[in-house]
């Protein structure tokens, strides 16, 4: 199945280029959204949990479907782990394709490249603070006052994560590596 999704950033702009240049790939089922970059992408994960292997996402440009290379990264191995084909009129790229899958690895590689140097100077960096005495680490977070009822309901499958995480004001990583800390002691 041939699957198109558009996105623009407000409800000011819209998506009348991506819906011309899209409607040229017999697309047969639509996701598109007006939201802005801070926002949880709803029809985004709703054609996510929609697509089969063998179908094909089309979208306008990268920007449509992503935020930040990383993002875009952790969609195309969604993508590619359950069998659907990306195109990307734009940059044109179909990773149904060598070259496309050569062109997306190529993205990747240069992404993880550059998270690799990033963290080699974060490592410097902290290493010449810690030399200095100025570097303390982050401050260790403590358990939200209503940790145990809010733990208790998620363990026992009462709650979801996401809404554990909602009740006790946590982000994700936050949550759960306070479950894995409360996990150890307990």
């Amino acid at each position: 199945m041939n699957i198109a999704y558009s996105r623009v950033s407000s409800t000011q702009q819209n998506d009348d280029i991506q819906f011309a240049d899209l409607k040229n790939y017999n697309i047969e089922k639509w996701f598109n959204e007006k939201i802005s970059a801070v926002d949880i992408s709803p029809q985004l994960n709703a054609m996510m949990d929609f697509m089969r292997s063998g179908d094909t996402l089309y979208v306008w440009d990268f920007s449509r479907l992503a935020r930040s290379t990383n993002e875009l990264i952790n969609i195309g191995e969604q993508l590619e782990s359950k069998g659907i084909n990306l195109r990307c009129i734009k940059e044109n790229l179909d990773t149904s394709t060598s070259t496309g899958k050569l062109m997306f690895t190529m993205i990747r590689s240069i992404n993880e490249f550059r998270r690799a140097n990033l963290l080699e100077r974060q490592k410097k960096g902290i290493a010449t603070a810690k030399a200095k005495g100025k570097y303390k680490g982050r401050k260790k977070i403590t358990y939200p006052l209503n940790w145990k009822e809010v733990y208790d309901k998620y363990k026992n499958r009462e709650l979801t994560g996401t809404n554990a995480m909602k009740l006790l004001n946590l982000k994700r990583n936050t949550f759960y590596k306070l479950v894995d800390e409360y996990k150890s002691k307990n």
